[in-house]
Parts: structure tokens; sequence; C-alpha cells
């Protein structure tokens, strides 16, 4: 079995460390407590490694998060990897900074990596963690705030969160979507 665990963000230095780029953070400490190193590739930087027999690929497009859905659906083609192995990490406004949400499915919520990631794969039926970034901006700074780097207070809370994150994606990989949320979702 093959598994593709995508984490949405924009390449680029000005990027680093911002909250809209949650998804390149939580696979780049991924792969760095595995020691893998992300190879760059068509449509994005990937590196694989093998959980319990079962090969994982993972991804952070470099299409931008505005185009993901093109990287996504390239390697999902690409290793013929079923919709059901494929997991999302994306930021949420929705959600207190911190907290982690898994679904099996779902709309955008206006989010627009999870739209383009929508149309291109032509469903919503993938799994997906929601990583929270909160949402104190005032109104008409949504840009400036998620494109903003975290603060040293918001990086102190979600250091921990990002390893739970790791055993997360453990888990779907050997155990699916639903054990996951049922044992995570509730943290």
């Amino acid at each position: 079995m093959k598994y593709l665990i995508a984490g949405l963000g924009n390449i680029g230095e000005e990027y680093t460390n911002t909250r809209h780029n949650v998804g390149f953070m939580i696979l780049d400490a991924f792969a760095a407590s595995e020691k893998l190193t992300f190879t760059d590739k068509r449509y994005g930087s990937v590196c694989s490694l093998s959980i319990k027999g079962r090969k994982v690929i993972l991804l952070k497009p470099s299409t931008y998060m505005n185009l993901s859905g093109n990287a996504v659906l390239y390697w999902l083609t690409r290793e013929k990897i079923e919709l059901s192995e494929l997991l999302v990490i994306v930021d949420d406004i929705a959600l207190p900074t911190g907290t982690i949400r898994m679904r099996p499915k779902g709309s955008d919520g206006g989010h627009n990596g999870l739209a383009s990631i929508n149309a291109s794969l032509g469903t919503s039926d993938y799994a997906r963690i929601r990583f929270g970034i909160g949402n104190s901006f005032s109104k008409g700074r949504q840009v400036d705030y998620v494109l903003g780097k975290w603060t040293l207070e918001e990086m102190n809370l979600i250091e921990e969160k990002i390893s739970m994150v790791h055993e997360m994606i453990r888990s779907f990989v050997l155990a699916g979507t639903e054990i996951t949320m049922t044992k995570f979702n509730r943290r």
C-alpha cells in the first residue's frame, strides 16, 4: 500500500515560518525526525519512508498554495495512490491556534489550497488535518495575518502540537481515518 501525505504551504524564504505554511512545517519536522531529506521533483519537494511495510510519500507542493491541486493530482496519479490513502495537512483560521481536527472529507472552507485540490480531484472526499492558526486579525487583515510569522508564544504552543500530528500521520497510515479521528480529535 502507498500513501500520500501533502502538507500545504508556499515556497520561498519569505513564507518560511508563516502561519499559512504550517503544513510545510509539520512535514519538515516529521522528515527531520526520520532523518529524511526532501528532494525537489516535479510539482514539489518529496521524500518517502516506510511505516510497517507501507510506503509513505511526503509532499510539499511547489505550486504555491492556490495551485496545490496540480501537485496532489500529479503525485496521486504518478504513484497510483487511491484517494483513501491521501492525507492533506492545512492551516485553518476557524480553529484556535494549536487546535487540530481531522476530517474524512469536507468543503474547502474558503481555503484556496483545499479549493484547488477539490477542483483538481473533482471531489472533496479525502482526509485532511486542519491545524488551527487562530484569527487574531482585524477586518481586512486576513492575508497579512496568515502570511505573517508565528510569534514566539505561538511557536511554543504549536511545537507540541506538531508532534501530535506526526502521531496522527502514523495512525492514518496504520489504522485509517476513522480510528485516527476517534483517538486524536478529542485531545
